[in-house]
């Protein structure tokens, strides 16, 4: 006996990898629904690879009631008037968007370093899935803190245009063709030109000087991991269709070598280690794309600090930082809560 599933947003990018994980992983379900705007009403989506195709519901005039699990990716807006009616009618939602992220009476939940969290999802209903950038970060971050308690992380990030979503994509396609040609290149999504160039910026500036997805990264790892952690972050969008990579400093309670760490990492779950001082032998965005894993390379000690590590953390952000972890909050969910049969 399976689950009744409905993934709202079921067209944008990060929608249609939910349906397409969701079929990979063998997702236990008797009925699943596309769900999407007026706009796309009656327009087909594909189960993943499975040939079976959905047809789009208006979310306006859909029916929650009956349905077991709902994965939003559909961003705050929308996530705002639906979400509460769907947790109403007795569907647990599982939310992409910002929305949910900070609320105490919310779970902010990745399943490989806080799994226990989820359990206070009874309260609303609802349980948020983190940003893409801190998810990765949090899933090579918590076997580290196990193991020696992390004080303070630096971290700098390389986004790819995939986390603007399908505009974000076309604007760096669009733009890289205009200058192979000669043409204009105008910004539309981005606030500068995103073709070969990087944009130190974010979503909106704060009074502090920081972006709010810099913002996102500090609290997020307080939430998830441990609130006394310190964070500071500086997130900058790269020319890279899919995959955020990130350049993490970290200080430690106890001391903690390079090889330590490595072996840590190693028999971590949700993570890879490809660590070969050589050329190759690290791994890069394109390498990550579709795949699930959360690669670590070029681990080594920092001699700034008295216990320090550097690493360098890839991962497919339309996977582990979206759709995937979303899944697998469901699937921990069913363990945990919804068991069927």
């Amino acid at each position: 006996m399976g689950y009744r599933v409905a993934v709202v947003g079921a067209t944008g990018n990060v929608g249609r990898e939910m349906l397409a994980i969701l079929a990979e992983r063998e997702f236990p379900m008797d009925e699943v629904a596309a769900v999407a705007s007026s706009r796309s009403h009656g327009s087909e989506v594909e189960l993943g690879d499975t040939g079976k195709m959905l047809k789009c519901k208006n979310i306006e005039h859909f029916d929650w009631s009956g349905w077991d699990i709902a994965l939003f990716a559909c961003g705050s807006e929308a996530t705002k008037i639906h979400a509460p009616k769907a947790a109403a009618a007795g569907c647990v939602v599982i939310d992409n968007s910002s929305l949910y992220r900070m609320d105490p009476d919310v779970p902010l939940i990745v399943p490989e370093v806080n799994p226990d969290a989820i359990d206070g999802y009874t309260k609303k209903n609802i349980i948020a899935n983190p940003n893409c950038s801190t998810a990765q970060m949090v899933v090579a971050l918590k076997p580290l803190h196990d193991a020696a308690t992390i004080k303070r992380v630096v971290v700098s990030t390389y986004q790819s245009v995939s986390g603007a979503g399908k505009a974000g994509m076309d604007e760096l396609f669009e733009q890289s063709r205009a200058i192979f040609v000669g043409d204009p290149v105008e910004p539309r999504k981005f606030t500068k030109q995103i073709a070969f160039n990087v944009i130190p910026h974010i979503d909106d500036f704060m009074d502090d000087g920081s972006t709010k997805e810099e913002w996102k990264m500090v609290v997020e790892t307080k939430k998830i991991l441990d609130p006394k952690v310190k964070v500071q972050a500086t997130c900058v969008r790269v020319p890279v269709f899919v995959g955020h990579s990130e350049a993490i400093s970290i200080e430690f309670e106890k001391e903690i070598s390079a090889k330590e760490a490595q072996d840590i990492l190693r028999e971590a779950p949700g993570l890879m280690l490809v660590d070969k001082r050589e050329d190759e032998g690290y791994v890069t965005p394109v390498e990550c794309a579709g795949d699930g894993a959360t690669y670590i390379s070029r681990v080594r000690e920092d001699p700034t600090v008295d216990s320090g590590l550097v690493l360098w953390c890839v991962s497919d952000n339309l996977r582990k930082g979206a759709a995937l972890n979303a899944v697998q909050i469901a699937e921990l969910l069913g363990r945990r809560h919804l068991k069927k049969g």
